[in-house]
């Protein structure tokens, strides 16, 4: 299918967008996941729990409050966040080791 010119330049700059924001997703989940292992280690070395759920609560219902400003759905930035902590907690509990 001939895609006209038009629609192929929109095409490709929307695309190009997407391909640099998921470099930035990428990027700054790195960046948080340098800070999760700092606090990882910090909670080993003083043997504290590597769950935090009290925090872990605030932090979803902040991400919520974001999503919604944001016109996201605040269920996906709930799910996406739950998958963060799990795996966040998953490192923690292997420098408490």
């Amino acid at each position: 299918m001939k895609i006209p010119p038009d629609v192929d330049r929109t095409l490709k700059d929307h695309r190009d967008s997407i391909d640099r924001l998921d470099a930035i997703l990428v990027y700054t989940l790195s960046e948080r996941f340098r800070h999760t292992k700092a606090v990882g280690e910090l909670k080993a070395t003083h043997k504290l729990p590597p769950a935090d759920p009290e925090r872990e609560a605030r932090q979803i219902s902040r991400l919520q409050k974001l999503a919604r400003d944001a016109g996201l759905d605040p269920e996906f930035a709930k799910k996406f966040l739950n998958f963060i902590i799990k795996e966040v907690i998953q490192h923690h509990k292997h420098l408490a080791k």
